[in-house]
Formats: C-alpha cells, sequence, structure tokens
C-alpha cells in the first residue's frame, strides 16, 4: 500500500508539472502569437543549447519542459535526443553528494555528448522523421483577430459568472499548491525542485483566474486538460507501477559479472528504463571504485530518470527512436573509452 501511494503521488507530480508547463507555453505562445517559438524553430543550434541546458539541470523538471515543447513542435528530434543524453534525472543529487568533482565533470562532459548528438541526429534523419513523430495537433493561434489574454475590465465579470472549467481548474490548482506548501506532495524538504513547483503553478493558477472564457475552454481545457493531461497521467501511472514490480522483484546485482565489458551492457540495458532508481546502482559502485568512470558515462548518456516518461503518453514511436539513439550513443563512446582504459 506503502509503494502504491508512492507511485500515485510521483505520477501526480509529473503530470500536475507537465499539464501546468504545457499551460504556461500555451499561455505565452498565444500572447506573442506564437513569435518566440518561430525564432525558436528556425534556429537549430540555439534549439540543442537551450534542450542541453534544460537537461543538465539537476532533476527531471527540464526535461519535462523539453517534452512539453516538443510535443507541440517547437523542437526537434534532435534537441530532445540533446536533453535526454545531458539529463541525469534524480541521480544528479547523489552524484553531487558522493562524488561532486566526478558530477561536475560529467555534467558537462554529458552537455557536449547531447550537444553534438542532437545536432547529428537531426542531420542524418533529418525533419521528415521529426514531423512524422510530433504532435498532430499544433498550438492554436488566432490569426484573424488578437486573444486578449487579460482583459482587466472583465475579471471581476469573469469570476462573477464563473464557469465550470474555471472553477475546477482553479479549485484544483488552489489543492495542488496547498499540498505542494504542507508538503505531501512533492519533496518533503524546501529545496529549488519545490520552490519550482510552487511558483510554477502559481503562474498556472494566475492564468486560469484571469484569461477569458473563451481562451480557458479553447486552448487550456481542450487542447492541454482534456488532450494531454489524462495521457499523460494513465501512462505514467501504468509505466511506474510495472517499473516497481519489476524492480520489486528483480535484483539486479545477481545479473553483475565481473567482467567489465559485460557491466557496461547491462548498463546500457538498465539505462532504458525511463526511471531513476537503477541508475543508482552504478553511481554507488563507481563511487566504491567497483566499475570505471566509461560505465558510469553510458548510463548516464542512456538513462534520463523520469524525464521520458510523459513522451510515452505523445508518442510511442518517439519514445522508442530516442532511446535507441541514446543507447547507441552511450555503449559507443562507453566502450571507447573502456577500451583507452578510463
Amino acid at each position: 500500500m506503502n509503494a502504491l501511494i508512492a507511485v500515485v503521488n510521483h505520477t501526480l507530480m509529473i503530470t500536475a508539472f507537465v499539464g501546468v508547463m504545457m499551460l504556461v507555453i500555451e499561455y505565452v505562445n498565444v500572447m506573442t502569437q506564437g513569435r518566440w517559438q518561430e525564432q525558436l524553430s528556425h534556429r537549430r543550434w540555439g534549439q540543442y543549447l537551450l534542450a542541453a541546458f534544460l537537461g543538465a539541470t539537476p532533476g527531471c523538471l527540464g526535461a519535462f519542459a523539453v517534452v512539453a515543447m516538443y510535443s507541440h513542435r517547437r523542437l526537434s528530434l534532435g534537441a530532445v535526443v540533446a536533453a535526454m543524453i545531458a539529463t541525469s534525472g534524480d541521480e544528479s543529487f547523489v552524484m553531487f553528494a558522493m562524488v561532486p568533482r566526478t558530477a561536475l565533470l560529467l555534467t558537462g562532459v554529458l552537455f557536449v555528448v547531447g550537444l553534438l548528438s542532437g545536432a547529428l541526429t537531426d542531420r542524418l534523419l533529418g525533419r521528415r522523421l521529426t514531423a512524422k513523430l510530433s504532435c498532430e495537433a499544433d498550438f492554436s493561434v488566432h490569426t484573424e483577430e488578437q486573444c486578449h489574454c487579460f482583459p482587466r475590465e472583465k475579471l471581476v465579470s469573469q469570476w462573477r459568472h464563473c464557469s465550470a472549467t474555471r472553477g475546477t481548474l482553479a479549485v484544483t490548482l488552489m489543492f495542488f499548491l496547498l499540498a505542494l506548501v504542507a508538503g505531501q506532495l512533492g519533496p518533503p524538504q524546501w529545496n529549488w525542485i519545490r520552490v519550482s513547483f510552487v511558483l510554477v503553478s502559481s503562474v498556472a493558477l494566475f492564468i486560469v483566474a484571469t484569461v477569458p472564457d473563451h481562451f480557458l475552454e479553447e486552448h487550456l481545457w481542450r487542447h492541454v486538460v482534456r488532450g494531454h493531461v489524462p495521457r499523460v497521467f494513465l501512462w505514467t501511472l501504468g509505466a511506474l507501477v510495472v517499473l516497481h514490480l519489476i524492480v520489486d522483484r528483480w535484483q539486479a546485482g545477481d545479473l553483475i559479472q565481473q567482467s567489465q565489458w559485460i557491466v557496461l551492457a547491462i548498463a546500457g540495458l538498465i539505462g532504458l528504463v525511463p526511471e531513476s532508481g537503477p541508475h543508482l546502482i552504478f553511481v554507488t559502485m563507481f563511487a566504491k571504485g567497483v566499475v570505471p568512470f566509461s560505465i558510469l558515462l553510458a548510463s548516464s548518456i542512456v538513462q534520463d530518470g523520469h524525464g521520458m516518461l510523459p513522451l510515452l503518453a505523445h508518442s510511442r514511436r518517439a519514445f522508442l527512436v530516442i532511446k535507441l539513439i541514446n543507447l547507441i550513443v552511450g555503449l559507443a563512446i562507453g566502450a571507447l573509452l573502456m577500451a583507452i582504459g578510463r
């Protein structure tokens, strides 16, 4: 029961953050008529730098943001590859605590490898594959009229005649914020992740409280809440439940052999699991001097914490393609470093 509660808690956190990120991106997109994203989409190296930077930030928040932008065709497939290679998920905090110098070096290496791998991915696969794997429904932007997202003269009237949609979203976000502040959801201590959740959720609550009914119904409710959030929740919950059952009964240590090459292959395969926990095996072994840096790097390249879980709800094909690319890159670089004794 405790494990099930933890899984549901984690699912709610991932779903909530992806939802509010999509909501905020949708809001900014309509406010600017998509101009900021158009500029971003025309600068490929700008996408790679942004995605790799977001991925390199500790935790999974940056990776979630990249998936949210990719699902609306604002980032290329290569940019997602860059982010997922650069990210180490929640293991970043553990590595900085156990082996801080190595963690700093590893973050820099992952950033560069992600940057180059993302550019190479788009170069080899091209934009056609990215288009096939992207969301069919793009951001909705009014071209025939300007959408006033903050109508001051109507704010009081909108709440006086509050719609069911506005009331539902506002109450849900308020309870979510209270749960975050009280420590019932999210990190138990006040850290930058918890602060980020509170800030982003507060912005989302402000948006829901102030936007006109048309924007609320068409852009937020139909596109984000009804179109994306249910699938993100169900796929994330299903994946975490299955992963818990597998990891709980599978003793990874029994499969690790004396041969470092076999350990390298196992590290790559375990990295395919969209879960933060299994990678800690190799972090701990490296900290104790059992495995070399090449295995830690290979595992870090392939694994992406929970960053890829929301992509399962968006496109299973994209999920598999990106995971396969990361596996190839991770094993290739890990094997090269191991061959030269690193």
